[in-house]
């Protein structure tokens, strides 16, 4: 289905739509009261992935359970996982992936600065996992930052047994591991991994 986007917005020098404009595309579906597809979203197998205002108790739940996951793998200090108002930051563009109107997953992107992002919230609903959910996310998240002109692209996950399916999915899409990255320090409990653009 073709899209159209609003007659007043504007785009820098490289075609790129600026930051404070991300979220006049008109909805091409809408899923509910707090989620709108966008004509950037897309996913495989009927998957439709779009931006998310975080209002939705599905979403609430899901992001409720990352936290608590978080909680029981690392502690306090070195939970870096956003709550939902730190997701509802101007900075934060949040997207969830929904298959027939049930929640999938969801992941978020973070702007540190105009060239540099960070992926956050990366997370499968657990009734659909190795579906290739994260995948899709990710590969969306990747296509937006290059979209908007990144030079790299980072993020912080779990340096545990558990979180080694992450780190490999990540590894899968050129990410590899560095040093501690915007206001992050080292941290046993945390792998940090980025990519350039």
């Amino acid at each position: 289905m073709a899209d159209t986007v609003q007659e007043n917005m504007t785009f820098d020098e490289r075609g790129n739509v600026p930051r404070k404009d991300y979220l006049f595309f008109r909805p091409v579906r809408q899923y509910n009261d707090h989620s709108t597809s966008m004509k950037f979203a897309s996913g495989g197998n009927g998957m439709e992935i779009v931006l998310d205002d975080l209002s939705g108790n599905e979403i609430a739940a899901l992001i409720g359970e990352h936290l608590q996951g978080m909680a029981e793998e690392s502690p306090p200090e070195s939970v870096h996982a956003l709550d939902l108002d730190g997701l509802r930051q101007p900075d934060v563009t949040f997207w969830s992936a929904w298959e027939q109107g049930e929640l999938l997953g969801c992941g978020a992107l973070k702007e540190l600065d105009p060239g540099h992002g960070e992926i956050k919230s990366m997370r499968t609903a657990s009734a659909h996992l190795r579906k290739g959910v994260a995948r899709s996310i990710l590969a969306h998240i990747i296509e937006e930052a290059r979209r908007r002109g990144y030079r790299r692209l980072s993020l912080e996950t779990g340096s545990m047994a558990s979180f080694e399916p992450a780190r490999k999915l990540y590894r899968a899409f050129g990410f590899e591991e560095c040093g501690p990255f915007a206001d992050y320090t080292l941290d046993p409990y945390s792998t940090f991994m980025t990519r350039e653009m």
